[in-house]
């Protein structure tokens, strides 16, 4: 695979019926890297994902992945990826162990590679000590780092992850970036697909938002940030009457008007000179005696990207 691309996706389309759930969709993403893919539910997240790992005929447009167009040459696709889902795929009633010496006999290695490969699976994915255990007893993140071992039996060009720490807890989920982290050490692509802005902003080098079947955005993660502005000065006060004081204070250093949510009490508005600006903002306040239930600064997250590109919040930040 000589371009510089694993993935390439360009004018791609996909109708089921009258809805479109691909409505000219552009990807591309480097060899080597962690490619995030966000957007909101039926944003057309899992329908691309679907048709880059053949599973799925596109209607319009070409894509390749691993240098192999999917629509012509999808058994040399096929022979390059990995796709792991939202939920772990693996057999509860067998051992780690077991598990991964089934799926290497299901791709045809033999009994002895099978077993060497398993070996060397469990050991890249921190699992030696519970090989020999039943799965059923695993925890969460265990299991999910059994189902990445699995699919990388055959150590693939490019592997696609979607959703693959949902509704796990806060550590397992860390274990589990770290296992993608160490598969891309190795030389793996990797597609994600994920509903956690925090994921998307610790693993991917790069991010692509879509909405509507169609890629609104594409950069890297400190890039979107700074489609939104940089630093914000944010000041909740205790009472609503103090809000129009706060205003006023944060109106002196402010890049642009400053906005006020009444309903969180809350006065916010982008600053240049951060240090100078809060520094400036607390002596007013406190000269005025408006009193503050908290007051500090912070830089644009992932999320305030998505709600400015998007509209609306994820899933996850609804529910939270």
């Amino acid at each position: 695979m000589t371009d510089e691309h694993a993935v390439r996706a360009e004018a791609v389309e996909k109708r089921y019926g009258d809805k479109r759930a691909l409505d000219g969709f552009d990807l591309t993403v480097r060899r080597g890297t962690v490619h995030g893919l966000l957007g909101p539910n039926g944003a057309g997240k899992t329908t691309a994902v679907r048709i880059l790992a053949t599973l799925t005929c596109l209607d319009g447009g070409r894509a390749t992945v691993a240098g192999f167009d999917v629509t012509r040459r999808p058994r040399e696709v096929r022979a390059r990826i990995g796709l792991t889902g939202q939920y772990a795929a693996v057999d509860e009633v067998l051992t780690g162990r077991q598990n991964l010496e089934m799926f290497g006999r299901l791709f045809h290695l033999g009994g002895r590679r099978a077993r060497l490969r398993a070996a060397e699976l469990l050991e890249r994915f921190d699992l030696t000590g519970a090989a020999d255990r039943g799965v059923d007893g695993y925890s969460g993140g265990m299991r999910r780092r059994l189902d990445l071992a699995a699919s990388m039996i055959l150590a693939p060009d490019v592997l696609f992850l979607d959703e693959p720490t949902t509704g796990l807890d806060p550590r397992s989920r860390r274990e589990v970036w770290e296992s993608v982290r160490k598969l891309v050490e190795d030389g793996t692509t990797v597609l994600l697909t994920t509903q956690y802005l925090e994921e998307a902003d610790r693993l991917a080098s790069r991010i692509t938002v879509i909405d509507q079947g169609r890629a609104i955005a594409d950069d890297s993660p400190d890039g979107l940030k700074a489609r939104i502005g940089g630093d914000r000065i944010e000041i909740v006060v205790t009472e609503r009457a103090e809000i129009p004081h706060a205003m006023k204070a944060v109106a002196r250093v402010a890049e642009g008007e400053p906005e006020a949510d009444e309903g969180e009490l809350r006065v916010h508005a982008q600053v240049t000179d951060r240090v100078a600006a809060l520094t400036d903002v607390t002596r007013t306040l406190r000269d005025e005696g408006v009193r503050v239930e908290d007051i500090g600064l912070r830089r644009p997250s992932l999320d305030d990207v998505f709600l400015r590109l998007t509209g609306h919040r994820t899933e996850t930040e609804k529910a939270a």
